[in-house]
């Protein structure tokens, strides 16, 4: 197996792609009595990613700036009126209180602010102004690279937030288009895919990334990361899924460490030269975080996330130092 991953690592260090077939194959260090493979995996992918983004590290960070009451079924989610899971529940934030947030975090050294809004998508025209004056005045009135997450949009909707300031668009597909149809019914995989493809035609950079843990197998994952990388996506944030209680996953068996991190490194070998963002979630690698920032991982999302409790910003950019690496 190491000499598997080392041929492989060669591979993607000359630039080429990696197959769905051998993709799979790096998940057999899991299966394997010695660590051996497993070392290896976590020092080619850490290897591959200095070649391609080098040592630095960038934080971002998000504000849940509407909450609850989503129409649709994800699974997962705390947010959908589909569960009753006790979540907040409000219209869009005040400005102000956005605002005094994204200075906060301007302060703490986060690099990318994004606001999230529960939703199938914008609701109306009112909603997209009440936006769209928030990003102006955040572009106006702080140095934050600015992005957004607000469902599903059409191409009016991304060309007016591309207009306000937004440089990213935050749009997960979540798992593998096989998977998808047991995850959500209220919008289909096909949905996500043309919001991605219309965000990018006009202008926006887009983040795109899934969960860990929804019950999927590795031909899954793998499959994720592929149509990851077809779509051109330079920014992948794995979430590790923090079941609910009362949605229809809350019993899910957690996945093991071991096998997030192979996870990781596996997307590392299949977008090499994407950021690969750790996300909601990752406080469930304990004292192992440092091992992913060694191998795959090249960003963070920090702070508090929707609706769980996440990190602290200063031990994060503590342990993110110690490592070697320079912030952004």
């Amino acid at each position: 197996m190491v000499e598997y991953i080392k041929k492989l690592e060669e591979k993607v260090m000359e630039g080429k792609d990696v197959s769905r077939d051998e993709a799979v194959q790096l998940f057999n260090v899991l299966n394997a009595t010695e660590k051996d493979g497993f070392n290896q995996l976590m020092e080619s992918a850490g290897r591959i990613r200095e070649k391609y983004l080098g040592k630095t590290f960038e934080l971002c960070s998000i504000i849940n700036a509407k909450s609850g009451k989503c129409s649709e079924d994800c699974t997962y989610c705390a947010q959908s009126v589909h569960y009753t899971t006790g979540c907040d529940e409000y219209g869009i934030m005040e400005y102000e209180k956005i605002l005094e947030r994204a200075k906060e975090l301007e302060r703490k050294g986060v690099h990318r602010f994004s606001l999230v809004t529960s939703g199938r998508g914008i609701e109306s025209e009112q909603e997209l102004e009440m936006l769209c004056g928030i990003y102006e005045g955040l572009s106006r009135e702080t140095g934050l690279k600015l992005c957004a997450s607000h469902g599903i949009i059409d191409a009016n909707q991304a060309k007016r937030l591309k207009e306000a300031g937004v440089e990213r668009y935050h749009h997960n597909i979540e798992t593998s288009s096989r998977k998808y149809k047991d995850i959500c019914t209220t919008h289909t995989y096909e949905d996500r895919i043309d919001t991605i493809k219309k965000a990018k035609s006009h202008g926006l950079d887009v983040c795109c990334g899934g969960i860990i843990g929804l019950g999927e197998d590795i031909s899954d994952r793998v499959d994720m990361a592929l149509d990851i990388r077809n779509l051109g996506i330079k920014s992948v944030p794995l979430n590790i899924l923090m079941p609910v209680e009362n949605t229809p996953l809350e019993k899910n068996a957690p996945v093991s460490v071991d096998e997030i991190l192979v996870t990781m490194a596996a997307f590392r070998f299949i977008v090499p030269f994407a950021h690969i963002r750790y996300a909601g979630g990752r406080m469930k690698l304990g004292g192992r975080q440092a091992e992913g920032i060694r191998s795959a991982v090249s960003s963070a999302l920090v702070g508090d996330y929707l609706t769980t409790v996440g990190s602290n910003i200063e031990e994060d950019k503590q342990m993110i130092r110690g490592l070697g690496f320079t912030l952004e």
